[in-house]
C-alpha cells in the first residue's frame, strides 16, 4: 500500500533506514492500552519525532481489537510512528500481530540454535516482506535484569554469525545481546561498546537494544551515536507513570485524574527519551 492510505502509521525501515543513515536511535515505547498509546504519541508530536509503539502478544488480552484501534491513532498522528509486535515467541502469535494491523513484527528465536533460529526466522521474513511489512530477529539473548550476574554476560552476540544471520535471513533489524536486560537490574549493566562497533561495521541492518530502561542515560546516549537504531524501553515508562500519581493528593474527586496523571507520567519520560537518543525534529 502507498504512504498516503497509510498516513503516518509506517514500517520500520521507514523509520531506522533514516536513523542507520544519520546516527541516531528510536525509543520503541512499550504500550498496552489506548491511554498509554495516546499519551506515547503525543510524546512524539510534541518533539517533532518518529516512534516506535512495541505490543507483545501478551500485554494486551485483546490483540485484535487493540491493534487496529492503535494503527488507527499512529494514522492520525502527523509523525512517523511504526506499530511493533514484540517478542514473538510462537508462530501464531506472529501471524496474530500481522492480522491485528502491526507494520513490523519481532520474531524472538533467539534461544533456539543458530540454524534453527535463521529457519524460523526466514520463514516470517518471507510472509512478512509479501505483505509489505517488516521483520526484527534476536541473535545472542538478552536475559533478565534480576540475574544480570549470569544474563549480562552469557550469549553476547557473536559478529561473525550476525552477518550471517541477517545475510541468510533477510531481516530488516537485528537485535543484539551487548550486555543490557530486560526488566529492572541487580547491579548497573556493563554495555560493551566495543562490540556494538564491531557488529555496526559488519551488519548492514539497524542495530536494536532491548532492555533500555535502567541503562542509564549515558551509556544509551552513547549507544545512540555509536550503532544503536531502536531503543526499546518498558520498565522506565512504567515506573514514571506510577511515579507521577504516588506524589499527588487524589483524594475525592480528583480521583477523575488518575488516567490523565499516568499518562502525564508516562509521555513527559519518554519525551527524555526522544532528547536521549537524538531523535527530536528527526
Amino acid at each position: 500500500s502507498t504512504k498516503e492510505e497509510k498516513g503516518m502509521l509506517v514500517t520500520l525501515n521507514e523509520i531506522l533506514t533514516k536513523a542507520k543513515a544519520e546516527g541516531y536511535a528510536v525509543p520503541a515505547t512499550n504500550v498496552d492500552h489506548d491511554h498509554n498509546v495516546r499519551a506515547a504519541i503525543e510524546a512524539a508530536e510534541e518533539m517533532n519525532s518518529p516512534l516506535i509503539l512495541n505490543m507483545t502478544p501478551t500485554a494486551n488480552p485483546d490483540m485484535e481489537f487493540f491493534g487496529p484501534i492503535a494503527a488507527e491513532m499512529a494514522r492520525r498522528s502527523s509523525q512517523q510512528i511504526c506499530l511493533n509486535l514484540d517478542h514473538g515467541k510462537t508462530f501464531e502469535q506472529c501471524l496474530l500481530g500481522v492480522r491485528s494491523g502491526f507494520t513490523n513484527i519481532m520474531i524472538d528465536r533467539s534461544t533456539l540454535p543458530f540454524e534453527e533460529n535463521v529457519k524460523q526466522v526466514k520463514e516470517m521474513v518471507d510472509i512478512c516482506h509479501a505483505l509489505g511489512l517488516t521483520v526484527e530477529g534476536e541473535l545472542g539473548h538478552v536475559g533478565m535484569g534480576d540475574n544480570y550476574a549470569v544474563d549480562g554476560n552469557q550469549a553476547l552476540t557473536d559478529v561473525k554469525e550476525a552477518a550471517a544471520f541477517v545475510e541468510q535471513t533477510g531481516v530488516d533489524a537485528l537485535a543484539v545481546a551487548i550486555g543490557t536486560a530486560h526488566g529492572a537490574y541487580k547491579g548497573v549493566p556493563k554495555i560493551r561498546f566495543e562490540l556494538l562497533h564491531e557488529l555496526r561495521d559488519a551488519v548492514p541492518v539497524p542495530l536494536v537494544l532491548h532492555g533500555g530502561s535502567g541503562s542509564g542515560d549515558e551509556n544509551l546516549a552513547r549507544c545512540a551515536k555509536e550503532g544503536i537504531n531502536k531503543l526499546n524501553l518498558s520498565n522506565d515508562l512504567k515506573r514514571a507513570a506510577i511515579e507521577n500519581l504516588v506524589n499527588r493528593d487524589l483524594s475525592g474527586n480528583a480521583v477523575d485524574r488518575v488516567y490523565a496523571l499516568q499518562s502525564e507520567g508516562f509521555k513527559n519520560k519518554i519525551k527524555h527519551y526522544i532528547g536521549i537518543c537524538g531523535c527530536a525534529g528527526k
